[in-house]
């Protein structure tokens, strides 16, 4: 999958506090966007979609807040693309793809698995500061 995250039409974002609330959230949010843009919440990737952004959220709740009081969530879309960043403050960047072959987190191992089976991608992205990270989940529709 090569879209260019910049190249897509429709752009969200939303930034909540570091707490349990912000997981239903985000999720919310995925479902208001993209009926505003005109994908159906039955479109099979849907779905997983919610379920990745979930985990992902559910991550920088847990593990980052001590150094991130905020999560900011970033949707971007088009017409073949839904894509999302889920952001914090926190340093540490998760290595994804080993949490695919059993040597990371179950639910980085879930998040990898979905988004390659939908034909997806998932990338850290440090701050330019070194002090935060987002991982982006770009799936086709």
């Amino acid at each position: 999958m090569t879209t260019q995250i910049e190249a897509l039409p429709w752009r969200h974002a939303l930034t909540v506090p570091a707490m349990g609330s912000a997981v239903r959230t985000a999720r919310e949010t995925a479902e208001l966007a993209l009926t505003e843009w005109g994908i159906s919440l039955r479109h099979p990737t849907v779905g997983p979609a919610l379920l990745i952004l979930s985990e992902l959220v559910t991550n920088s709740v847990r593990h980052a807040a001590v150094l991130s009081p905020n999560v900011t969530v970033i949707y971007a879309g088009g017409e073949d693309t839904f894509a999302f960043a889920v952001h914090d403050r926190h340093p540490y960047q998760p290595a994804l793809y080993s949490a695919a072959t059993g040597t990371g987190t179950t639910g980085l191992a879930t998040v990898v698995e979905l988004t390659l089976g939908l034909g997806g991608t998932a990338v850290v992205r440090a701050d330019a500061d070194g002090k935060g990270k987002s991982i982006w989940i770009t799936l086709p529709l």
